[in-house]
């Protein structure tokens, strides 16, 4: 049998149910792009869905939030339940690359992103948008989408815009760089497959 037969689908179910939303999520790591993600925000909605299809991810996930009362409460459990399923699916990180980075162009728009699994949580977003709303997303909700992640998964995550003119274009190159580099965080390193990617012996 060969080692690419006998690895383990990496997946993880999240139900998550508060007064303020309900939410249920599957994720596969090792997965083809392919994605049913309804939150009642559709540009987020078409967030979630660029990411999962540019990290190689599978994700279904519904979400319904009190948008009558705001955005807030939904992107940040989104964000919080999203980084509980990779952090369930990693399970013990043995083997892991752990830290991933990628520079992503679009357009006339530049991001970076950067993240470190390392069970320690941070976070750090500069996207220079200086509009309320893109498209029908409360744009200053992003970093709480990325302070959620980085709870949920217990992981460090840095992301910049570091230039361009579109906000559409600023949002989107950050979700495509951050899925890349949670791509390469998540990828299998084959020499060390039964190790634990620190020198302290926990992640």
């Amino acid at each position: 049998m060969t080692a690419a037969k006998t690895l383990k689908v990496r997946s993880g179910i999240i139900k998550r149910d508060t007064t303020e939303t309900q939410i249920s999520l599957r994720l596969v790591i090792d997965g083809q792009g392919a994605y049913k993600v309804s939150t009642g925000i559709r540009f987020f909605d078409h967030m979630l869905e660029l990411f999962t299809r540019h990290g190689g991810f599978d994700l279904t996930l519904k979400c319904s939030g009190d948008l009558d009362v705001d955005q807030h409460h939904t992107v940040e459990d989104v964000g919080i339940a999203l980084g509980e399923a990779f952090g369930k699916a990693l399970g013990d990180k043995k083997g892991i690359m752990r830290a991933g980075y990628f520079v992503m162009a679009m357009d006339e728009t530049l991001a970076v992103a950067a993240v470190d699994l390392s069970g320690r949580v941070a976070y750090v977003v500069d996207d220079k948008v200086k509009v309320r709303l893109v498209g029908d997303f409360q744009s200053e909700l992003l970093a709480d989408f990325f302070d959620g992640f980085a709870r949920g998964a217990k992981a460090n995550v840095h992301v910049k815009t570091m230039y361009g003119r579109s906000n559409h274009h600023k949002i989107e190159a950050i979700f495509k760089a951050f899925a890349r580099a949670l791509r390469g965080a998540c990828s299998r390193d084959e020499r060390m497959r039964e190790m634990l990617p620190s020198t302290k012996g926990l992640l």
